[in-house]
């Protein structure tokens, strides 16, 4: 017998039309849901309440109709939709005053099923604590919690959620927004929720249905509306009014003298040009989208015409250093640093990072922090240390992206603090001064510096009071920020009138680089990065803030070390900045033959018989294989397929590195040919996605010479002469 949960959509609506006497209510609802979370959002009085009791038979349907897991709901009561298997969660909890905690859950419970009474308290420990009293003595989030249970108890397929965050604390949404989350990824209980949090309704579901006027507008990507504050005033009317928590990224501070504070083509939608009633006709998507405004900065619009150095990009200077921590705890070390900063006649801001709720007398207090984040305030303040420190650095890392005037930052702390403040300052363009004054700054310190430019200095004792040490550790990480930002702010405009392009480079293939830079080296300024994992991931970094012009990636090795667990991997994003980027991409199979692994010693047992060279006591690299290389070419290939500008990939057929060269200790043809059989099959090649195959070794000047004349064919218009 075939499943009818894999078979049909759990729910279905076509063209569902209710009245309220002469009131048209719903207007041709169509809604579908396959499996999962979909949530519903629209403003008060769009009919989603009506949506959800048409669903349970409590109001009468004029026309359409509602299928349940590919059955008609058409003539059940709401009894029997309830035994069928859908469980309903009502606006309001509908409770039993006099009924305690456990006689509501026991009048519904069933022995055997999934979801029991022992579980309903484990996922709500509150519950247990309570489960004696009466529905009346509970509070709105304890309440909310009993109705969920009280549904959850009935094992349903489906389960069909009225505002179920409606009125309750920020900690109290939080834990219904997990389990709803919880729910999704289970696969046992797909739910419909209906919900005016437009940040619980986007972190719960993939899918977002929007409600206008009695109808479904739209469904689109939750990633999408979330991210779009104008896209959820034009369609929902929220996001930019007063009682708004979350303040706009672009109007937090106006942009210093001669920037713009626009970055490219925006559209502008007006969804409703008259204020909507209910019996006003929808308006459809394709007049929204065909009305809707392109404005464009003329400066914005400008720059995309001329490459700008990037010593010009790293030369621009803001107005204030930022002093960040959590002034709860370590509120006398910071403002210690702050004096000092500003005593050197710099601007300094005071920024908390607390979570405690403590009073602050910071010059941004944490509650402007926490605006910032998805779920607003309430994502931060939950009550839990954990969720709130993590909720806060998401929080400050959008905050650091939304300013731009900063000539420095400075923060002090142990490895919470630094785990809190090193994302926001990664944010920040190369050449922005900032120093972490850190507990863990003399052991590994790559997870908090990343592809930036952060200095990491060893408080030696704990940040935790004005002693002896702390006094001078702290005197000269303050004196050092205060330093470089004066140097930065004083120094001569000596750019380079050169565009910058990034290129890839390791051990085994300097000589190609080298021959390269050499080349180009007059009309561009040549960036070399270490293909060590960070090196990758700092080039990627630059050509996402726009500061290169395009990429020479001949030396992909990283992917290598990603997919077989070497010791200088790449990220699941590489090539992603090309993809975002859209601008020629040019690359190589630069040592893809090789893992990197430490001494010997360290490398996995799994791999006891492969063939190893070592290239120094603490450096052991290992010959990829065939079957390694063909995994590599596949995963390549499918990364060059998303990018939108010209792409040129190059194989070596004479080998990919010094160690793959004829008679060297990786030399291994039928490895080559695996790799590159698995790129041609993997790229869909056109006339502006090419793999270009060449008969040398990548580093033989022949095939220098066909990367450098590829590179001005498609780079060489691009070069800017001084004015």
């Amino acid at each position: 017998m075939t499943d009818a949960r894999s078979a049909s959509p759990i729910l279905e609506v076509k063209d569902l039309n209710v009245y309220y006497g002469q009131s048209h209510a719903l207007q041709g609802v169509d809604l579908t849901l396959h499996h999962g979370v979909l949530s519903v959002v629209g403003r008060n009085g769009m009919g989603k309440t009506t949506l959800c009791q048409a669903i349970m038979g409590m109001v009468p349907i004029s026309g359409g109709s509602i299928s349940f897991a590919g059955q008609s709901l058409a003539g059940k009561t709401s009894a029997e939709r309830a035994r069928a298997g859908i469980g309903y969660v009502p606006q309001g909890r509908r409770l039993w005053p006099s009924l305690t905690v456990d006689e509501h859950l026991k009048l519904v419970s069933r022995s055997g099923e999934a979801w029991s009474i022992e579980r309903i308290y484990s996922t709500f420990p509150r519950l247990a604590e309570r489960r004696n009293n009466g529905g009346g003595q509970l509070s709105g989030g304890e309440q909310q919690m009993l109705a969920i249970s009280r549904a959850l108890l009935l094992n349903p397929k489906l389960l069909v959620m009225d505002e179920p965050t409606e009125g309750l604390a920020p900690v109290i949404v939080d834990l219904v927004a997990d389990m709803l989350i919880r729910l999704g990824q289970e696969g046992d209980i797909d739910v419909l929720v209906i919900e005016q949090n437009i940040g619980v309704a986007t972190s719960v579901s993939e899918q977002v249905a929007i409600m206008v006027n009695g109808r479904i507008n739209r469904v689109m990507e939750a990633g999408v509306l979330a991210a779009d504050r104008d896209l959820q005033q034009a369609l929902l009317g929220v996001g930019r009014h007063a009682h708004d928590e979350t303040p706009d990224p672009r109007s937090d501070e106006k942009p210093a003298s001669g920037q713009s504070d626009t970055k490219g083509p925006q559209k502008v939608f007006v969804s409703n040009p008259r204020v909507p009633t209910r019996w006003s006709a929808a308006v459809p998507v394709r007049v929204i989208e065909g009305a809707a405004r392109t404005m464009t900065d003329v400066a914005s619009a400008a720059s995309k015409t001329k490459l700008q150095p990037l010593s010009a990009r790293i030369q621009g200077k803001g107005t204030r250093v930022l002093i960040v921590g959590t002034l709860d705890t370590k509120g006398a070390e910071l403002r210690f640093i702050r004096d000092l900063v500003k005593a050197q006649g710099l601007n300094v801001q005071l920024v908390d990072l607390s979570t405690s709720g403590k009073p602050s007398g910071a010059d941004v207090p944490p509650h402007s922090i926490a605006a910032f984040h998805p779920r607003g305030t309430s994502g931060v303040f939950t009550g839990d240390r954990g969720t709130a420190v993590s909720g806060m650095t998401q929080a400050f890392e959008r905050w650091m992206a939304a300013q731009n005037n900063v000539a420095g930052i400075i923060s002090a702390g142990g490895s919470g603090g630094t785990a809190l403040a090193t994302p926001a300052m990664r944010v920040l363009p190369v050449g922005v001064p900032k120093v972490m004054i850190s507990t863990v700054a003399s052991g590994n310190v790559e997870q908090y510096v990343g592809p930036s430019d952060i200095l990491m200095l060893h408080s030696v004792a704990d940040v935790q009071g004005i002693n002896s040490i702390t006094r001078q550790v702290l005197t000269n990480g303050a004196q050092a920020i205060a330093g470089m930002v004066k140097a930065r702010m004083s120094a001569a405009n000596d750019v380079v009138d050169k565009p910058a392009i990034g290129l890839t480079m390791f051990g085994v293939t300097t000589p190609c680089v080298q021959q390269i830079t050499a080349a180009l080296d007059e009309d561009y300024d040549c960036l070399v990065f270490h293909a060590t994992g960070t090196g990758g991931r700092s080039m990627e970094k630059l050509l996402d803030s726009g500061m290169l012009a395009g990429v020479l990636d001949l030396t992909t090795t990283e992917v290598c070390d990603m997919m077989f667990g070497g010791v200088f991997a790449a990220n699941e994003d590489r090539f992603g900045a090309s993809i975002r980027a859209g601008l020629p991409y040019i690359g190589a199979c630069g040592a893809l033959d090789m893992v990197n692994f430490g001494a010997r010693d360290t490398v996995p047992a799994k791999y006891a018989d492969r063939l190893f060279y070592e290239h120094n006591p603490q450096v052991t690299l290992m010959r990829t294989t065939p079957e390694e290389n063909t995994a590599m070419g596949r995963w390549i290939g499918e990364r060059l397929n998303e990018m939108t500008g010209p792409v040129r990939f190059f194989l070596p057929e004479g080998g990919v590195s010094a160690l793959d060269a004829q008679g060297q200790p990786f030399d291994d043809p039928s490895a080559r040919k695996a790799l590159f059989a698995a790129l041609e099959e993997t790229v869909r090649q056109t006339s502006n996605r090419q793999l270009i195959r060449v008969p040398h070794n990548i580093n033989d000047a022949e095939f220098t010479e066909k990367v450098i004349t590829t590179f001005r064919g498609l780079f060489g218009s691009r070069t800017m002469k001084a004015s």
